[in-house]
């Protein structure tokens, strides 16, 4: 996917690209309070539920916010849209080419 967008959709990206990652890993976070309220579990059990929990995110952190580049924009996009980190009006912000080359790719023609 080496399609690259224009460059007003590259600034969109690069100025949410911080909002949406302060919205991933207050998830991960949330998640991980979660888990270490559990008293239905161990120390050890919740120790690894955690590090289980963050070994599962680090995948999705890395496909959405690594190696920013505007060759892989449209695949961070999509990795943001996928994930819930962008909001409705957020991605609106995106010209009409690039969300539909989104939408496409995730199977929301249409919309």
């Amino acid at each position: 996917m080496s399609r690259e967008i224009a460059e007003s959709d590259w600034r969109v990206l690069r100025e949410l690209k911080p909002i949406a990652l302060d919205r991933f890993c207050r998830r991960l976070l949330d998640e991980i309070g979660r888990i270490g309220l559990d008293s239905s579990r161990t120390n050890h059990e919740r120790y690894l539920a955690i590090c289980r929990a963050v070994e599962d995110r680090d995948e999705e952190l890395a496909d959405a916010f690594d190696g920013m580049r505007r060759s892989r924009a449209i695949q961070m996009i999509c990795s943001l849209r996928r994930l819930g980190l962008l909001a409705d009006e957020e991605f609106a912000r995106f010209g009409d080419e690039t969300r539909t080359a989104v939408n496409d790719l995730l199977g929301f023609a249409g919309r």
